[in-house]
C-alpha cells in the first residue's frame, strides 16, 4: 500500500520592525500567533516554532533582519526599516 503524503504550503508573510531586532518571545505576542507570554513560552519549549526553517527554543532569540519564523504553516519573513534608511 502506498500513501501520498502532501505537504501543505507555508503562506509567507513580510514583517517590518522599526528596530534592530525583536525577541522571539515578544513577536510571537506582537503578531497574535499567541495571546499572552506563557502561551508564546509554551509553543516555544514544545518546539512549534521554527527560525531559519531550525527549532528554536530560545525565547529570548533575536530577531533580524532577514530571520524567517515560522509558525503554524506560516512563514514570517522579518524586515528591520532601520537597516533600509539612510
Amino acid at each position: 500500500m502506498k500513501i501520498k503524503v502532501k505537504a501543505k504550503e507555508h503562506k509567507k508573510e513580510i514583517t517590518e520592525i522599526n528596530t534592530d531586532f525583536i525577541q522571539l518571545q515578544a513577536f510571537l505576542k506582537f503578531m497574535g500567533i499567541a495571546e499572552t507570554g506563557g502561551q508564546a513560552k509554551e509553543f516555544i519549549q514544545d518546539g512549534i516554532i521554527r527560525v531559519n526553517g531550525e527549532i528554536c527554543t530560545a525565547r529570548g532569540k533575536k530577531l533580524r533582519n532577514g530571520d524567517v519564523v515560522s509558525a503554524f504553516s506560516v512563514d514570517y519573513e522579518i524586515v528591520s526599516t532601520i537597516n533600509n534608511e539612510n
